[in-house]
């Protein structure tokens, strides 16, 4: 066991390097045990943390001053810190600027759409896959974020846009959540704790292109958070030309994860799918995606593409074009038509590079 008044006297002159934001009930259980100090110690914590959701150990009132200091001096609070923002003429949408505590920037977004906000959230910095319909993999990638640097997007955005006025939470902004695996899953356990108010697991969505492995861990997790496959063909052959990783995760293998995370968890697969003109808003596009639905509960978000010209791209990014409008109702009533739950991601943000697929720090 660690004496309290020692370690406060031997760590107060050490640069402090880790952080507290992020921890999950049980590693702060862990954390003042080492400490010496009672178990409850750490649901008080994890409450000022989580729920009144304080960047000031002084603010932690009922933490004794001893505890408070040392946690000062081996810890960080605040792993972000706010950059600037920017809102939407035409939608209201507002996009965040964030920057980590070792200089790299982050972008997340609020969708307003009626009683229901949105927060978009990222868990990479910039983005390995280089999807071709997609500004972050313009960006590269640079580095996974941490627990901590997850949770606080929402922690800020929810003191700049309004205290409880977010309803969902979406883990699909920058980087792809299940390569962070188990920093997401972190950030999930701790919205799923009971002492977690204001968002639960079912307001929560995690996105993935595809991590087969990953899937299947997820859905043994015992978390059951709502899953989106980033779909956008049910063509093999199409689907790896505009999403590489295709090759490494193939579709077939994912939907066979996907199905067993469906039976797992109990919860609706959504399979989000971009329109993108003459490649896949074909007819045997359709007729392949409507086979896919009939054969497990899900529902899909349809979404309009969203211009990458903010990033000067090259190659077939350079070259995609959005579905008319006409033809995109035509998909959707043919899906509707087999009784299958279509969604129209209608564009917001664009004007700010804010809408789906249109993130990507040029800090």
């Amino acid at each position: 066991m660690i004496n309290v008044n020692e370690e406060i006297e031997s760590t107060a002159k050490k640069k402090i390097t880790a952080q507290l934001k992020g921890m999950t009930m049980s590693e702060l259980r862990e954390l003042v045990e080492n400490f010496s100090e009672k178990s409850y110690r750490a649901d008080q914590i994890f409450s000022w943390m989580y729920n009144h959701m304080v960047t000031d150990f002084d603010a932690m009132l009922n933490i004794p001053k001893n505890l408070r200091i040392l946690l000062k001096n081996n810890f960080q609070l605040s792993t972000l810190s706010y950059i600037d923002s920017e809102i939407s003429t035409k939608s209201g949408t507002k996009k965040y600027i964030f920057k980590t505590n070792d200089e790299n920037v982050i972008e997340s977004v609020i969708i307003p759409e009626g009683r229901r906000t949105t927060l978009c959230i990222s868990t990479q910095v910039g983005c390995p896959l280089d999807c071709k319909f997609c500004a972050t993999g313009l960006m590269g990638y640079k580095k996974n974020l941490t627990a901590g640097e997850i949770f606080d997007q929402y922690l800020l955005a929810n003191k700049d846009y309004g205290k409880d006025r977010i309803t969902n939470i979406v883990y699909m902004g920058m980087g792809e959540p299940l390569l962070n695996f188990n920093e997401t899953l972190k950030t999930l356990r701790i919205f799923a704790e009971e002492k977690t108010v204001g968002i639960s697991l079912k307001k929560i969505n995690v996105s993935t292109v595809g991590i087969t492995p990953k899937i299947y861990e997820l859905a043994n997790s015992g978390l059951n958070a709502n899953l989106a496959l980033s779909l956008h063909s049910c063509i093999e052959e199409v689907r790896s030309k505009i999403m590489p990783i295709n090759k490494k995760y193939p579709l077939k293998g994912n939907i066979e994860a996907i199905k067993y995370y469906q039976r797992n968890t109990k919860t609706r697969i959504t399979f989000e799918y971009v329109m993108l003109n003459e490649i896949n808003d074909r007819n045997e596009d359709l007729k392949e995606l409507v086979k896919l639905c009939s054969q497990l509960p899900c529902k899909v978000n349809v979404i309009p593409f969203n211009s990458l010209d903010h990033m000067n791209p090259g190659g077939l990014s350079a070259k995609l074009k959005p579905t008319p409008k006409h033809r995109i109702d035509e998909f959707v009533k043919r899906l509707r038509d087999k009784n299958i739950t279509v969604t129209v991601r209608f564009t917001q943000g664009d004007d700010i590079a804010a809408a789906c697929g249109q993130l990507a720090v040029k800090y």
